[in-house]
């Protein structure tokens, strides 16, 4: 199923994904996680990628002019009231160029427009200055967690 609310920004094509990705996007999302850091190859791993996509509140792809998905975002919502943003990421050799920062703040405004209240992501170590330019504040006495395993 073809995405939508497609834009062209500065050369580069940002895209809401709808529906199950085929083949060739699903390896791409592979890549990007693999670009994060934040990829484990398992029997399930790539199996539970479309599911990723279709689950998300929102799922943003940034790709060249050639087609080539060089960056993503999501966000994962109740649809209502919450949205958490994750996994932002840029291939490495196109970082710099201001596409996070467009997935970002297309996310964002996504959820916003969308009349969601809290609208909070989990930020790497280092990243806090790029996240507040865009808006984000640090929840002073609050601790990110998971479920240790």
């Amino acid at each position: 199923m073809p995405g939508f609310l497609v834009e062209v920004v500065d050369g580069m094509e940002y895209e809401v994904v709808g529906g199950n990705p085929g083949p060739e996007l699903v390896e791409a999302i592979v890549s990007l996680y693999e670009a994060g850091g934040w990829w484990a190859e398992t029997p399930r791993a790539r199996a539970i990628i479309p599911a990723t996509v279709t689950g998300s509140f929102c799922f943003l792809v940034a790709r060249e002019t050639d087609g080539r998905v060089v960056g993503m975002a999501r966000a994962i919502s109740d649809g209502v009231s919450d949205a958490y943003i994750q996994d932002v990421v840029v291939l490495k050799e196109c970082r710099g160029r201001g596409i996070g920062r467009e997935l970002v703040r297309r996310v964002r405004d996504y959820c916003a427009e969308r009349q969601l209240e809290w609208i909070g992501l989990v930020a790497e170590p280092g990243t806090t200055p790029f996240y507040e330019e865009l808006g984000f504040e640090v929840l002073d006495g609050y601790a990110a967690m998971r479920l240790a395993r």
